[in-house]
């Protein structure tokens, strides 16, 4: 099982150097993967109708997904550089094949694209996309990056998407993994059709019934499990004996990935209390920590 870190981007600052050093830390002490979390504004949630429900707000602090990725890889070799997750159907289908691509060819083939359709419809409202249809555009935008992916000049016509004999040349060298993430049964049915993986929201301890129900879909489809990634996360808060748990629970169940969530912003949210971080450092001591703890 490979154990991923979740780079704290709410609360970790802006200095490059103390990035560089987490992304390098956690490369170092063994992690398989660094994942991200997107949000592109954040947005005040008082007043608003329909109320937005989701943890972060216009307080939160984000580093872009793309950017900050391109920028972890080039001070790495090589750690796995996942998104987790991107909310797809408020970007532009094209630009993100194109970023994607760019991003695993110079990283050496070490991106991991999670998708998702998230639930802050300001930010989707600013960035020019429906929020209405997302459901709808986000199946096509998946044929659409592979599409790009595959082949050099593409000839495409769908209900959202059209491109008249262009492609995003140069192409990836591989089918770059596409990953789904949420905590509904309609995000896992999708998963189920078309991904590659699924990234469970929360430990494996409270995603157990989700991770069962994954099997189930997949199996509905004629799919078979055991090439398909399963990605849940544990909180450093839980402390010691849950995260020894946690791990075994999720080797004896079949997940593939765990992901060490070293971060106090909105904690409550999973489930979980604060750690109380002071500085980068507390940050890259967590990840020793857990690191030793876990094997």
């Amino acid at each position: 099982m490979n154990l991923g870190a979740i780079f704290p981007t709410t609360e970790y600052g802006t200095d490059a150097v103390a990035i560089r050093d987490w992304a390098q830390a956690a490369e170092n002490l063994g992690y398989s993967n660094i994942l991200l979390y997107d949000h592109v504004l954040g947005a005040e949630h008082a007043n608003r109708t329909p109320p937005l429900t989701g943890p972060y707000t216009e307080k939160d602090e984000y580093h872009e997904v793309f950017v900050t990725l391109g920028f972890m890889a080039g001070v790495t070799t090589t750690i796995g550089l996942s998104t987790g997750v991107l909310v797809l159907p408020q970007r532009q289908t094209t630009l993100v094949a194109k970023q994607a691509a760019e991003l695993d060819l110079l990283s050496g083939e070490r991106l991991r694209l999670g998708v998702g359709t998230g639930w802050n419809y300001v930010e989707y409202e600013s960035l020019g996309e429906s929020y209405d249809d997302r459901g709808k555009r986000f199946d096509e935008q998946i044929e659409v990056l592979r599409t790009l992916w595959r082949e050099p000049v593409v000839d495409y016509t769908g209900k959202y998407h059209r491109i008249d004999r262009a492609g995003i040349w140069p192409l990836p060298k591989r089918d770059i993994p596409i990953w789904f993430g949420g905590f509904g049964d309609v995000a896992m049915k999708r998963a189920a059709r078309i991904g590659d993986g699924f990234i469970f929201g929360t430990s494996p301890k409270r995603m157990e019934g989700s991770f069962k129900r994954m099997n189930e879909l997949l199996e509905a489809k004629g799919r078979d499990a055991s090439a398909f990634g399963f990605d849940a996360s544990i909180d450093f808060s839980a402390g010691e004996r849950a995260w020894r748990s946690n791990v075994d629970l999720w080797q004896e169940l079949g997940g593939t990935h765990l992901s060490l969530r070293a971060m106090d912003a909105h904690a409550e949210f999973v489930g979980e209390k604060h750690s109380g971080f002071k500085g980068p450092q507390s940050y890259i001591d967590a990840l020793e920590q857990f690191a030793k703890a876990a094997g």
